[in-house]
């Protein structure tokens, strides 16, 4: 990728196309476009193509879409499988179409099985039966994932596709019930704070293991494999360190300093037990995460703005 190529981060104002942008803009690229969900919807077929067509972009990296938590997946199925495919089938086609050099799609771990062997590779995907609480974003991403490497076997097409663990960082969504684990937790916490509350409630037993990854560290790595990586096999980004969901509750209240107790709803879903991904194929390339989880959290708890 040379400094003036023309690079398309869709998703830019999000959590990791933001991290992205950061990068890109540090290591000197000049010509980035960062179109707005104002400027072009991607839902629209059309509207991707014209923009495509008049832009005509050397390079695009794909981190738009719909996204939140267990409770969001539950309340929004049809939105999270109808607005995450259209929007993914839109832009790779327009990626094959406007013949594209190299193409990014951002997935997540959820498009492995529920109960997958630890840690999980790549091939393991398609094994066994999704999780139901994610299963209609996972199934988009699936589809992506599909479709890039189809039009790879017919046409020659570089798209590759990245699945990262667990995302948090700078510029999350902090909603207290529709956004990430972290971000959320962190909402509920000095909301809590606010209120002069003496409990915190948390979803589920707190037994699930969850692996983490900062967003600086996720845009490192997308970068690294927009240079370095042309197969059409999806590849996994992860730390290699997993943590309970109760471990991670008691980490953010220390974090926030809180001084109620915590409140786990057995009731409510956990989600998947495990899901470590085994970034080998990622590590043997030479790339390898560097911010562990307290310092990230400490740098995300330093730009939290309450939502």
């Amino acid at each position: 990728m040379e400094k003036d190529s023309k690079i398309l981060v869709l998703g830019a104002t999000g959590l990791v196309g933001s991290a992205y942008l950061r990068l890109l803009q540090k290591e000197g690229f000049t010509n980035i476009l960062t179109p707005t969900r104002n400027q072009v919807d991607l839902t629209s077929k059309y509207l991707v193509d014209s923009y495509f067509g008049t832009h005509q972009p050397h390079y695009v990296v794909m981190c738009a879409g719909k996204v939140g938590g267990i409770l969001a997946n539950n309340t929004y199925p049809s939105e999270f499988l109808f607005e995450n495919a259209i929007m993914l089938l839109n832009v790779i086609n327009a990626c094959h179409k406007f013949s594209v050099k190299k193409s990014m799609v951002l997935g997540s771990s959820c498009i492995y099985p529920k109960h997958c062997p630890q840690p999980i590779k790549e091939e393991y995907l398609l094994t066994g039966s999704l999780e139901p609480t994610n299963e209609p974003y996972a199934l988009a991403k699936i589809i992506a994932i599909k479709l890039a490497q189809a039009y790879a076997y017919q046409y020659g097409t570089n798209i590759i596709s990245v699945m990262p663990c667990n995302v948090y960082g700078v510029g999350d969504n902090y909603h207290p019930y529709n956004g990430h684990i972290i971000a959320s937790m962190i909402s509920r916490f000095e909301q809590a704070k606010a209120d002069s509350d003496d409990s915190v409630v948390v979803w589920g037993t707190g037994t699930p293991l969850r692996e983490f990854i900062f967003a600086d560290d996720l845009a490192d790595a997308m970068h690294f494999l927009m240079c370095n990586y042309d197969e059409s096999m999806h590849i996994n980004v992860g730390t290699g360190e997993e943590i309970s969901v109760k471990d991670l509750a008691f980490k953010i209240k220390e974090l926030t300093n809180f001084v109620g107790y915590l409140d786990f709803v057995s009731q409510m879903p956990d989600g998947t037990p495990r899901k470590l991904l085994d970034s080998t194929r990622l590590n043997s390339l030479g790339w390898k995460h560097k911010t562990t989880l307290d310092e990230g959290l400490k740098i995300m708890y330093s730009h939290y703005l309450p939502f």
